[in-house]
């Protein structure tokens, strides 16, 4: 629907441009836009292999594995209904571990890996368990320790303080966390409690 959508739009504005005769400036911007998009992608590259490069470091080294340890007694009760040692938990620590450090391109196939876990457990159904909300609302909101595409994005435009964006992203997830958790925990009570 989204692919049906994005072309819609692009057709709408080639014909707004050529009824009002600013073809060349779509063409302009085109080919601008190509341009930046390149160095943009270098930019992120450079930046996504680095913190790829510190990850792959922290599970050689076993900080990884230390660190999910700490978080498996909070994702233990944020999915009570997800067996110890079923191989969910452990796809949901890694993408909270991802998500911490702002590698959303690598937390995307572990979220992936922990929805198709999630959905094993709950017998292949076509409605989200319990599980598959809380995961996918913490997922959405999920706290960010170092926001590693908004720094590369920051450095490929030549921002003088790339990394002031850290701060407000950490307080800022750690609000968006907690709230979700909440709204995710309120309406799973009302539902549990017949409330419509």
């Amino acid at each position: 629907m989204v692919n049906y959508i994005w072309v819609g739009m692009t057709i709408v504005g080639l014909l707004f441009a050529m009824v009002n005769g600013n073809m060349d400036k779509v063409n302009e911007a085109i080919f601008e836009t190509a341009g930046q998009a390149v160095t943009l992608c270098i930019g992120l590259i450079s930046v996504l292999v680095f913190w790829l490069g510190m990850m792959r470091i922290a599970q050689e080294s076993g900080l990884l594995d230390k660190m999910s340890k700490a978080f498996r007694p909070l994702v233990r009760r944020l999915f009570p209904e997800v067996p110890p040692d079923h191989p969910a938990l452990g796809y949901i620590v890694s993408n909270m571990m991802a998500n911490l450090f702002g590698l959303g391109n690598a937390a995307t196939p572990l979220g992936i890996k922990a929805m198709e876990q999630l959905k094993k457990l709950n017998g292949g159904k076509e409605t989200a368990s319990r599980s598959m909300i809380t995961f996918l609302a913490i997922n959405t909101s999920s706290i960010t320790l170092i926001p590693t595409t908004v720094i590369a994005v920051r450095i490929t435009y030549h921002s003088s303080s790339p990394t002031e964006i850290v701060g407000p992203t950490l307080v800022s997830t750690v609000f968006s966390a907690i709230f979700g958790i909440l709204i995710d925990r309120y309406f799973y009570y009302r539902r549990k409690n017949g409330v419509k």
